[in-house]
């Protein structure tokens, strides 16, 4: 199928809608996880690893092409953060003793932690990128702090933000097609 939308031949597609799709699906899909409706087990980790992980790296690289730093710094940041997630919850580190609750809850942290910098970084754009990088930054401490008290009902608190942060990082994607193919504002995001 031709698209008949005129582009130049140095230009690319906007990766961002990549990018937030990978991360938002993913972060929906363990939230769920973390409501207790089903395990961690190969379907999150299998989506980690390539939505999550591999194509947000794709994103952030093509957003370095773009020179919009911004952006490949988040994605390529988020990626590798999939990628981590998988290796530390599958063992795929060979020798290496597994993570403790502490440990963990420190890893959470240090992403809470570049996200509230990165969200910082939204204040001049979208209110719906604000909305991704705010909800984010609070649910990488919910959970950070949910790993470090190991009460139960924190899971449920960082599910049901997860699931909001992911779905708003969704609904931004899909302003971003849809509004862009439209010519015209479907869903706005302010």
């Amino acid at each position: 199928m031709v698209d008949n939308e005129s582009s130049s031949a140095s230009s690319i597609a906007n990766p961002a809608v990549l990018g937030l799709l990978g991360f938002g699906m993913t972060t929906v899909l363990l939230s769920l996880h973390n409501l207790g409706l089903f395990g961690l087990e190969s379907t999150i980790l299998s989506m980690g690893f390539l939505y999550g992980g591999l194509a947000q790296v794709f994103a952030g690289i093509f957003e370095f092409k773009k020179g919009n730093t911004f952006g490949a710094t988040a994605f390529t940041s988020y990626g590798l953060f999939w990628l981590t997630f998988v290796f530390i919850n599958t063992g795929l580190v060979p020798g290496m003793a597994p993570a403790d609750n502490v440990s963990l809850g420190a890893y959470f942290a240090i992403w809470g932690v570049l996200t509230l910098f990165l969200f910082i970084g939204t204040l001049n754009g979208p209110r719906a990128l604000q909305v991704v990088f705010l909800t984010l930054t609070v649910l990488f401490f919910v959970v950070a702090v949910k790993d470090v008290t190991e009460i139960s009902n924190i899971a449920y608190v960082a599910g049901a933000v997860g699931i909001f942060c992911g779905g708003s990082a969704m609904y931004t994607a899909f302003g971003e097609v849809l509004n862009e193919k439209l010519g015209r504002t479907l869903l706005p995001l302010g």
